[in-house]
């Protein structure tokens, strides 16, 4: 990105109306008033591929399509979209009739995580700046973008749960598994606020076998390694995190609230409800507790309070079950909630949720 990009956005900027195309999305990207939100784009996208970006469709098309439609020469564009697929600019998939196709990416999940292969002390800032600006406005909005999912060490072998329930379940009925390193940590450790969870913990699952083999970005692990790596996830305390949808979930982000983009806002912006709690909330048997206190500090959202037992603020206690195993006492599990909040089943549920709001 030049100087000139950073200090000059025409009312006509690619950067605007790329970024206005993201906001139209149901995943949002809200514009912020020091043009935080262009200083970003314009470092992750040429004025050439924001131009391109701004004119897809969330739904796949051929470039053939693509390139009738806005008038422009097939063989340029093609290039052009396959360049961008590959720095992880816009979705690559298959249209409605199987063919390749090629349509826009929210900025998150999806733009802004696939820059993991190139984030840089600038990128890191810039994201931070408009972080700070904007970007908890996005959180707001019902349905969240997340959902939290309980580790399985903490629930009861008798509690009947549903596949969208069970991390370990997703990991079974996966195809295909890889991990890359973690865009919030790695950001966060660019711009001087490193911390001590682990960055090889954020899993891409695929329903299609061998789904991320040869991929320049993404590890490919095999069952075990996949188990194995949320099991490390687990053990030093990090929160899985899901898209908040019951079907063809994809990712299981492992978080801490010290890193996190979207967990790091309950405390620094402000969010309160940013991530959907799991089905579940931890609670406390009184005649077991001896009120050691080695839950307290395991808990990432200040949800537990030492006084002659441990209590649980069930407005901050968003079902992780983090905290769970680390009692010696066995004083401490997870019940269903009373009004628990079904996810929507698919992702079009979700983008329609989101969009009515």
């Amino acid at each position: 990105m030049n100087q000139n990009s950073r200090t000059n956005f025409s009312p006509d900027s690619p950067y605007r109306r790329l970024a206005a195309a993201l906001d139209a999305l149901p995943n949002r990207y809200p514009p912020a008033e020091d043009e935080s939100d262009l200083y970003l784009l314009a470092k992750i996208f040429t004025p050439e591929e924001a131009a391109l970006a701004a004119l897809l469709k969330p739904a796949m098309e051929t470039p053939a399509e693509i390139s009738e439609r806005l008038g422009l020469e097939m063989r340029p564009t093609t290039l052009l979209l396959k360049e961008m697929a590959k720095k992880g600019l816009i979705q690559l998939g298959k249209t409605e009739q199987g063919r390749l196709g090629f349509g826009i990416m929210p900025f998150v999940v999806g733009i802004y995580e696939a820059q993991i292969g190139r984030i840089d002390a600038e990128m890191a800032q810039l994201f931070e700046d408009y972080y700070q600006k904007s970007f908890g406005k996005s959180l707001n909005i019902q349905p969240q973008v997340h959902r939290v999912i309980p580790v399985k060490e903490s629930i009861p072998n008798t509690m009947e749960i549903h596949p969208y329930e069970s991390v370990t379940d997703l990991i079974t009925q996966a195809g295909s598994w890889g991990v890359v390193d973690c865009i919030c940590r790695t950001q966060q450790a660019l711009i001087g606020n490193p911390c001590e969870h682990p960055l090889d913990v954020c899993m891409v699952l695929s329903e299609k076998p061998q789904a991320f083999d040869n991929n320049s970005t993404i590890r490919a692990l095999s069952f075990e390694e996949a188990q194995n790596t949320l099991q490390r996830a687990a053990n030093v305390g990090l929160v899985h995190c899901v898209s908040n949808q019951q079907e063809a979930i994809w990712y299981i982000c492992n978080c801490c609230t010290c890193s996190c983009a979207i967990l790091r806002g309950m405390a620094e912006i402000g969010v309160a409800n940013m991530v959907a709690s799991s089905s579940f909330i931890n609670t406390v048997n009184p005649d077991l507790c001896l009120a050691c206190g080695t839950c307290v500090p395991v808990c990432q959202f200040n949800a537990l309070e030492l006084n002659d037992v441990i209590t649980v603020n069930e407005i901050r206690c968003v079902g992780c079950g983090v905290c769970v195993p680390v009692c010696p006492e066995e004083a401490l599990h997870l019940i269903r909630r009373e009004n628990e909040s079904i996810p929507p089943k698919y992702e079009t549920d979700w983008q329609q949720a989101r969009t009515v709001h």
